[in-house]
């Protein structure tokens, strides 16, 4: 019996992935839509590559959507095993701030994309580009355009990691949902996450500070809170501190409700510790800038936000510094949100990432609906779907 032909459409993290464990066993062949493999490598470099997370065990599963799916992959691959598969190719990595792994100075996001593409045709790999996947055809295969040419796809099996619907230079466009949905495949509508937050700042406060972090602070809504900083912008409010909120402001906004997080502008400060330095209310406006060493960002928007009246009166001046309330109008749109939520549901599933409608086709990476913070976690999320995706291939084969 030969070697099983295993398509992969898509050329993003999760089929890399995918494909270099299979190769070992199957006839390979990915499909992409671009000219290269890989962009989403590329343009995630920009901001600080970040490979993945020191994370690992229940504070790796902690980041992600909570299915049985998503921790199984993540236990079968976790960023130990990323790392050390990147080692395998030369990658070394060391650990950044907030447990981010990055790979050493000298090896830029270029350099990893070249040492996969390497390895992918060294284990005989075909890599096809400028090939972008059209729809199914009557037989539920996948049809490619290729050249302005159109071809149904004859494989064993078939796998796709076609990304979400945010960073569409990369590929990533979402184009493919309705393909699914003509199949009958349950799909949600794609929603931005980690993103930025639209904020109605007062003018003057835009006008003078877009562009300036909010730094030493803590942010809290519902259940999330941590400190860090953020960045004042023109519309609002981004940054580190913001993206792993947005879940919870995401499910705020759809019901409707008011949507208020609060910031504490010295959380290393308690508020009794403040309220001393007030003197017992006495404490004058013009000594708080140095007195509770805030900087002249937060005095405005203190200012803004209460009467004058309130702001002349230190003790209410403290509630506010330990708990400044920020009304979220919307979230920023999907083009410009790191990653979305939304595609195919988990609940289409087999544990095994095939589609339990149609077992000849599996599903990877960011077209599922799942969420995690940025960090490392996205692509860890997407090199652990790919990993036990291919890996129950093997098994099936075997």
């Amino acid at each position: 019996m030969g070697r099983k032909k295993i398509v992969l459409i898509g050329g993003g993290p999760a089929c890399l992935m995918a494909a270099d464990l299979l190769a070992d066993h199957c006839d390979v062949i990915i499909y992409e839509r671009g000219k290269t493999i890989g962009r989403k490598f590329l343009v995630a470099g920009k901001g600080g590559f970040n490979l993945t997370n020191s994370a690992t065990g229940d504070v790796l599963l902690h980041h992600f959507t909570d299915h049985p799916i998503l921790r199984s992959a993540l236990q079968s691959f976790d960023s130990l095993r990323t790392r050390a598969w990147l080692d395998e190719m030369g990658i070394s990595t060391f650990t950044g701030t907030s447990g981010r792994i990055f790979p050493l100075p000298a090896i830029k996001p270029a350099t990893v994309l070249s040492r996969i593409k390497a390895r992918l045709k060294q284990k005989g790999v075909s890599l096809l580009v400028n090939s972008t996947f059209i729809g199914f055809s009557k037989a539920v295969l996948p049809i490619i355009e290729q050249n302005g040419q159109t071809f149904e796809v004859e494989a064993d099996h078939v796998i796709f990691g076609l990304g979400g619907a945010s960073w569409s230079k990369t590929g990533s466009s979402g184009e493919w949902l309705s393909y699914f949905e003509e199949l009958g495949i349950k799909t949600l509508p794609f929603e931005a996450s980690n993103c930025g937050i639209n904020v109605n700042f007062p003018a003057d406060i835009i006008a003078q500070f877009a562009g300036t972090p909010i730094k030493n602070c803590a942010l809290s809504i519902g259940d999330y809170s941590a400190k860090g900083e953020i960045l004042l912008t023109k519309y609002g409010l981004e940054g580190n501190l913001i993206y792993p909120s947005i879940p919870t402001i995401r499910k705020r906004l759809a019901s409707g409700d008011e949507t208020i997080l609060h910031l504490d502008l010295k959380p290393n400060n308690t508020k009794a510790s403040l309220l001393e330095k007030t003197n017992k209310g006495q404490l004058k406006s013009k000594h708080y800038k140095p007195v509770f060493k805030l900087d002249s960002l937060a005095i405005s928007l203190l200012k803004s936000e209460m009467p004058k009246s309130a702001y002349l009166n230190a003790i209410e001046l403290v509630e506010k510094i330990k708990a400044f309330p920020i009304k979220v109008q919307s979230l920023r749109p999907i083009e410009e949100a790191i990653s979305t939520v939304g595609g195919i549901s988990l609940e289409e599933l087999n544990h095994d990432f095939t589609l339990k409608k149609y077992p000849h086709l599996s599903v990877i990476g960011e077209m599922l609906n799942w969420d995690a913070p940025t960090g490392g976690f996205l692509l860890q999320g997407c090199f652990s779907t790919g990993y036990d995706a291919a890996a129950a291939l093997i098994k099936t084969k075997d």
